[in-house]
């Protein structure tokens, strides 16, 4: 992201996420686009999640909705947003 807010929105992210102890990144690539993304997560959270012990929004509330989804489906925002649209909230 070019713009100041962007710059502040990572930065709150990365602090975020250091505040949950996710250290742990992952790199995962859209199936869409072929674009890479890292993902800094909690190991624990990410084997708790994979074992089904509770949903990922649960285990992993320091990742946006976004980086839930680019775990899930494989799938990242700007793609998501080219096959469904924004979200009409």
């Amino acid at each position: 992201m070019d713009d100041i807010y962007g710059i502040i929105g990572e930065k709150e992210e990365t602090m975020i996420a250091a505040a949950n102890n996710a250290s742990d990144p992952i790199e995962i690539q859209c199936q869409q686009c072929g674009r890479i993304f890292t993902i800094l997560t909690n190991r624990d959270d990410v084997l708790s999640w994979l074992s089904g012990s509770g949903y990922i929004q649960d285990l992993m509330p320091y990742l946006s909705a976004a980086e839930r989804e680019m775990l899930i489906s494989g799938t990242c925002d700007d793609c998501w947003k080219l096959m469904f649209g924004e979200d009409e909230e």
